[in-house]
């Protein structure tokens, strides 16, 4: 695991400034006696701000512990923040991490195997060294997310793209009848990277590693690994559906978009496709619920990023785990944690949050849209892994990104595409 990477003193004192007045001495508080009064949270997932809230009020309700909930907006580097508030003294009591991240705290976060939570699931974040470091509070998907209601009008029968040539049938049928079928695009597809180089560079760069695989195949992920190979045959194919998404998505999206334009596009029936995992379910009833229903409340599918023929898995993981730092409240914190895992909080979790419980026995199905089509798929043995987690900090967000935006621009073609990962790739890894 790597150490914890030092940011420069203008970083640190930036970061000081910003979290100046919400420091430990506020947030978290002892009571006359002594005991606990207040844990801190930090949450990654801004679409689900309002049920984090629900969620601490719950906890409060019930034990008279307080849980200030610190949220990171979508698309910010949330490890970056966590390094400012390390640095800073100000570390929260249970931080987010994706896989990726936990290389930042060694030696710094809790061993959890003894919790009774870690029986109960197969998703924990388990280090060979330190044991188990991370919570699962939820399982997602990565797919091409699809309108059921577009699709059925335009005849395109979602079980029928099973490859390139049936993707790009579908999308030609479709857009033929974009007119009628009031669309403003076929897909929603975003390679802004500033902001939203997540989406490109991360998730849908792990269909690359992913599509198609068995959940224990680390192929592509291991090739990326030696100096950032890239597997020339496997990438042009893929190169082919990136150039559709291309081509099909709305203009006025596809280079400059926001994460909420693309995923208001969808939510208001203005796109058959979008190029965005599960979490959106959250927006779509949620902050967009109010143009999700003029919609229709349309039935949401998922078919696999089939970029060749065959592929039959969407990609399904745990997006980020809760860990507890050794240097807060860890005995609050993590009875804080096996409460998550239980009935009041689970119900919070799964039927207000919308999230898939990753514990054999919660009892709660979420009302989710997204919720259904994960299930089928993991009940039909039909997922594959997200081992785009495994790649180093930054390579996609901050380095792929940049490369599906030149291609979404024209800048380069599908040959250039494959040209420009290697080399971002190679020189990434070079570096490390």
């Amino acid at each position: 695991m790597r150490k914890l990477y030092i940011l420069p003193l203008t970083a640190v004192l930036a970061f000081s400034l910003v979290t100046a007045g919400c420091g430990k001495n506020e947030e978290i508080e002892a009571d006359t006696q002594g005991s606990v009064s207040s844990i801190s949270l930090l949450n990654t997932k801004g679409e689900v701000a309002p049920q984090m809230q629900v969620l601490a009020q719950q906890y409060e309700k019930e034990t008279g512990i307080k849980v200030n909930v610190i949220g990171v907006e979508t698309g910010a580097d949330a490890q970056a923040t966590l390094k400012g508030y390390y640095l800073s003294d100000q570390m929260p009591d249970i931080i987010a991490c994706e896989s990726s991240g936990f290389g930042n705290w060694e030696g710094l976060l809790v061993d959890m195997s003894d919790q009774n939570w870690a029986g109960r699931t197969d998703a924990a974040f388990v280090d060979p060294t330190y044991g188990t470091l991370g919570f699962p509070y939820t399982t997602e998907a990565i797919g091409l997310a699809y309108n059921a209601d577009i699709l059925s009008k335009a005849g395109v029968d979602p079980k029928s793209i099973t490859g390139p040539d049936s993707m790009k049938k579908a999308f030609e049928t479709i857009d033929a009848k974009k007119t009628q079928l009031g669309l403003t695009a076929v897909i929603g597809y975003c390679t802004e990277p500033e902001n939203l180089g997540w989406s490109a560079g991360n998730h849908i760069f792990g269909a690359y590693i992913d599509s198609g695989l068995s959940r224990s195949d680390t192929t592509y992920i291991d090739l990326l690994g030696n100096g950032g190979g890239i597997d020339d045959a496997r990438f042009k194919n893929y190169a082919q559906m990136i150039g559709l998404f291309n081509e099909y998505s709305d203009p006025a999206l596809l280079v400059n978009g926001t994460y909420n334009d693309q995923v208001m596009g969808f939510a208001s029936g203005k796109y058959a496709f979008i190029t965005q995992g599960s979490w959106i379910g959250a927006t779509l009833t949620g902050d967009d619920a109010s143009a999700y229903a003029s919609a229709g409340n349309f039935e949401i599918g998922m078919v696999p990023y089939a970029f060749e023929d065959g592929m039959d898995t969407i990609l399904t993981s745990a997006p980020s785990w809760w860990a507890v730092s050794k240097e807060g409240q860890v005995d609050a914190a993590l009875a804080f944690l096996q409460w998550c895992s239980e009935d009041s909080a689970q119900k919070i979790l799964v039927e207000q949050a919308g999230f898939v419980s990753p514990f054999k026995d919660c009892k709660y199905v979420a009302s989710d849209p997204f919720a259904p089509v994960i299930s089928s798929y993991i009940s039909a043995g039909k997922t594959s892994s997200w081992h785009w987690m495994d790649m180093p900090e930054g390579l996609g967000q901050k380095g792929f990104s940049y490369v599906f935006n030149s291609f979404a621009k024209g800048e380069i073609d599908a040959d250039g595409f494959l040209k420009q990962i290697k080399k971002v790739a190679g020189d990434w890894y070079s570096k490390l």
